[in-house]
């Protein structure tokens, strides 16, 4: 072999070296996430029109009005997801403070005049230039941003029982402030809830978190116990009343049973595959079917194998968020996903649970569904905040 050769062997060898090395720099985007987000989205719209059309109309208003706000609300949502996937989470991580302080200073505001007032006895919406925002659907996202920072730095208090303590209180102290100020126990729930299986999936020690769990089923199923007994008048508060109408909801059929059991015609009427898009009966007698129980108007115009079809791509999501959690770069971004991860399950099992009259009745929107232009936006900040974690994975990485 010439010197001439030997340069150009070389040469080659080294391009050869460069592309692979190229190669395996390249990141991971998961674009299942992002379809299925997407078709969620829109899906959710279709679904919103269907249901609040024809009673708008009657009342001689204008048919999309919801369709128009909550279209504007996934516009916006969608740029905000793509900022979040740019962005890298580890520059998030610098500012999680700052995300947690500002949206904890939300949360009184409800009370000052930049809230919308009571609506069904609760104050719970600001009003920004026209622009409805509810504090705590804020809150919920910068916990999880927040709570990784906490527990990825201070994860070694995990191993102790007064550590984890003080790390819940993380997620604990603004969710006593929405219960107290807002009056919004569904979302104080989710914030613990979701907290709880952050701190779950970080600690070695799970017998903690195992102990906690059967203590809040027996303290709930003693309450359950004590309100169907009439131990604890069910009239003291509306909370016990649901106990109670959740236990037999035909007892106060045009009361606290009475949307439960619209629901739950809407679901039995609607069949295999339902009536129809757009001919649903019990949309005009379920109070604000776009909201909260709109997967049962779902399953009676599209029919429970449409209902089914919806969990399952709920199921695939969390799957999916489940393997970047795993492959993530870093134990931050690994407790973030997992964060929204627990987020959108959560919230999926309450809604559907509480449509089903499997649990008492409380107000926890759909993902991506239910109509709410503040849960919309931050569930898609979520979901860029997953998929900036995931760019930042290797492709070797993946498995």
């Amino acid at each position: 072999m010439t010197q001439t050769e030997s340069v150009r062997q070389r040469n080659r060898s080294g391009r050869a070296g460069a592309k692979q090395k190229k190669a395996k720099t390249r990141t991971y985007m998961d674009y299942g996430i992002v379809f299925i987000v997407v078709f969620l989205c829109c899906f959710g719209l279709i679904m919103i029109y269907s249901i609040t059309q024809y009673t708008l109309a009657m009342n001689d208003m204008t048919p999309t009005v919801y369709l128009r706000k909550q279209a504007w609300s996934l516009a916006g949502g969608i740029i905000a997801m793509v900022a979040a996937m740019l962005i890298s989470y580890r520059f998030i991580q610098k500012v999680s403070f700052i995300i947690y302080m500002f949206s904890i200073c939300l949360i009184p505001l409800v009370l000052t005049p930049l809230g919308r007032g009571e609506i069904n006895g609760a104050s719970r919406w600001l009003n920004l230039g026209g622009v409805s925002v509810q504090p705590s659907e804020i809150v919920k996202t910068a916990v999880i941003i927040y709570g990784a920072f906490i527990i990825n730095k201070y994860k070694h208090l995990l191993e102790s029982l007064i550590g984890t303590i003080l790390i819940s209180l993380v997620a604990v102290v603004p969710a006593l402030l929405i219960f107290v100020i807002t009056k919004n126990m569904s979302s104080a729930i989710v914030i613990i809830g979701v907290f709880f299986l952050m701190m779950f999936v970080a600690s070695k020690k799970t017998w903690y978190y195992v102990l906690a769990a059967g203590g809040l089923v027996g303290v709930a199923a003693t309450v359950v116990h004590m309100v169907n007994t009439r131990k604890i008048d069910p009239s003291s508060s509306f909370r016990f009343a649901r106990i109670t109408a959740w236990l037999d909801p035909y007892a106060d059929s045009s009361g606290g049973g009475y949307q439960i059991l619209q629901s739950l015609y809407s679901i039995g009427s609607g069949g295999i595959f339902g009536k129809g898009l757009g001919h649903s009966i019990q949309k005009g007698l379920i109070p604000e079917a776009q909201n909260d129980m709109i997967f049962a108007i779902i399953c009676e115009e599209l029919g429970v194998f449409t209902g089914i079809a919806i969990i399952l791509m709920f199921i695939i999501l969390v799957w999916r968020m489940l393997i970047i959690a795993k492959n993530a770069d870093d134990l931050y971004g690994s407790i973030l996903v997992v964060g929204v991860m627990s987020h959108i399950a959560l919230q999926v099992v309450i809604n559907v649970a509480v449509v089903t009259n499997t649990i008492p009745n409380t107000g926890i929107p759909l993902p991506f569904i239910s109509y709410g232009g503040t849960s919309l936006l931050m569930f898609l900040v979520e979901v860029g905040l997953v998929l900036s974690v995931a760019r930042r994975i290797p492709c070797e990485n993946q498995e």
